[in-house]
């Protein structure tokens, strides 16, 4: 009989201390378990240039606020220096014809004018042939249209342009 309330009272003591350790277990778990907050994953771009100095894709639509991730591929042949590539998004209602000048003298900076860094709101690396390069662009708010160029010498004058339309 001794030995029977030995056993009874070990393995009540051991029943206590393991539901206690066991609900102290489970509030972490519970509390890890619950859904993270659903963030939407960027909307991806892929855009080509090459020696024609030309974008595959011109006109982008986007809505207000949305993330963009814009991969630029250089698919030409003629080196970096000869024609390289880049995509520059600007403000809306930015002067593109006056930014694409100023770029033209702008080689210390890859093409990238510092006198108009207030203009741009993002840009990719400027990349050579058989090379990629992505960023991320968070659309603005404002609804309306926002230009984006090569700023490499000639290429804007030439049309290699287009335009991010929010709405």
């Amino acid at each position: 009989m001794k030995n029977y309330l030995i056993l009874v009272t070990f393995v009540s003591s051991l029943l206590v201390s393991g539901c206690g350790q066991k609900e102290s277990a489970s509030a972490p778990a519970a509390a890890s378990a619950a859904p993270a907050p659903a963030t939407a994953a960027p909307r991806v771009i892929e855009i080509t240039a090459g020696d024609n100095m030309k974008f595959n894709i011109t006109a982008i639509e986007a809505k207000p606020g949305e993330t963009l991730k814009i991969i630029l591929t250089n698919i030409g042949q003629m080196p970096k220096e000869a024609m390289g590539h880049n995509i520059v998004i600007l403000k809306k209602g930015a002067d593109t014809a006056a930014y694409a000048a100023a770029a033209t003298t702008a080689k210390a900076s890859e093409y990238l004018p510092p006198a108009f860094q207030d203009q741009v709101l993002a840009h990719s690396e400027l990349i050579g042939p058989r090379k990629s390069s992505e960023f991320l662009f968070k659309v603005p708010a404002e609804t309306g249209d926002y230009p984006f160029i090569c700023s490499f010498p000639a290429h804007y004058m030439v049309g290699m342009k287009g335009v991010i339309t929010v709405k």
